[in-house]
């Protein structure tokens, strides 16, 4: 018989951890269901479960076809490679995911260009930008420009459902193919309340992570037409990435979608809350970002000179942040499941002791 409370047993004591959605642990009603998970070779196809896990995510999505993969970045790279050729080129925005914290996969492993433009504050790519940077296909001289890489939602904010059909229709009128990183699409799909085809049927390949907000331990799925699916089997299993008895993985990500989706209603409530606490004790070498909460993530501004003690501060209290996410003096807080209002309200008042103690 399977004892999920003796494994939760000898777990460490739960500390605040604000640092990513990424932090959360399974539940023990998702333990359970990966414990019982039916598996089979998935190499060859015959991993029930995670067949069921994509069936399930590709009717989500409304797309064809669906493949799981074992991390975020992982689904993003076959995305794009599934799209370009050596030579090619992809479109994206500078603080983007795809381009500036993966480690430049696209460029070292597919030998496909990024050409990266700033993101606007609401967290679209402007398209008159996005047009003028696009390569012309006949010159030699240029990568072929192929793709243009969007992310909902980015840092936080959710990209409007108007400007996510320009672009489609804009990418259509130039010839380009549309990714989406949809790490946290269900985010952005409860913050509108819409079905998530809604945006994914917008793009040729959307990319979903099972273990940030929805909270299962590991994998992402990356959903598309079955050609394009079929190309990425493929390049997964060039970079490492097919697995053998993944269904106990696949359980989690079934048990997150069928679980985990509207209560990230939750998520963004307490992100709220962290806003409106930390902007009422804004003082001298801490701000908040202007712009309104959309989702699970609160930006704060914080004097360089002091990051370093806040995080030393924090941490003494069992309170975590990173540091280093966004750049320059920002610093991201991310809520989710193993976070509650009680952890928003004493997270608030550690900040506030330090800069106001």
């Amino acid at each position: 018989m399977y004892h999920s409370r003796r494994i939760l047993d000898h777990l460490p004591m739960k500390r605040i951890d604000l640092r990513s959605d990424t932090v959360t642990r399974p539940s023990p009603q998702m333990r359970e269901a990966m414990a019982a998970a039916e598996v089979g070779d998935d190499v060859y196809g015959e991993d029930p479960t995670v067949n069921r896990l994509q069936e399930l995510v590709a009717e989500t999505l409304g797309k064809e076809d669906a493949l799981f993969v074992p991390s975020g970045t992982q689904g993003n790279l076959l995305g794009v490679m599934s799209h370009c050729e050596r030579g090619d080129e992809y479109i994206v925005g500078q603080l983007a995911h795809t381009y500036k914290w993966e480690g430049g996969g696209a460029a070292v492993l597919g030998s496909i260009q990024p050409q990266p433009i700033d993101s606007e504050p609401d967290g679209t790519l402007d398209l008159d930008k996005v047009e003028k940077v696009i390569k012309l296909a006949g010159d030699p001289h240029f990568a072929r420009t192929r793709l243009l890489c969007l992310e909902n939602t980015h840092l936080g904010k959710v990209l409007p459902l108007d400007y996510l059909q320009r672009a489609h229709d804009f990418a259509r009128r130039k010839g380009l193919r549309l990714h989406l990183d949809g790490a946290r699409l269900f985010n952005a799909v409860v913050a509108q309340g819409v079905p998530a085809s809604d945006i994914a049927g917008l793009f040729d390949t959307v990319s979903v992570c099972l273990s940030k907000g929805l909270g299962a331990p590991v994998g992402s799925v990356l959903c598309g037409s079955h050609d394009l699916i079929e190309k990425a089997r493929r390049w997964r299993k060039v970079l490492g990435g097919g697995m053998r008895q993944a269904g106990i993985l696949a359980a989690a990500g079934i048990y997150a979608l069928e679980n985990n989706v509207e209560r990230l209603a939750e998520d963004h409530e307490n992100a709220q809350l962290l806003g409106d606490r930390l902007r009422a004790i804004e003082a001298e070498g801490l701000t908040v970002g202007p712009e309104a909460v959309h989702t699970n993530m609160v930006l704060i501004q914080v004097e360089r000179a002091r990051i370093e003690p806040l995080r030393r501060s924090l941490e003494q209290r069992d309170m975590r942040i990173l540091t280093r996410y966004v750049g320059g003096n920002e610093i991201r807080l991310v809520t989710h499941l193993d976070v509650r209002r009680d952890d928003v309200l004493a997270f608030a008042d550690a900040v506030a002791g330090f800069f106001t103690g």
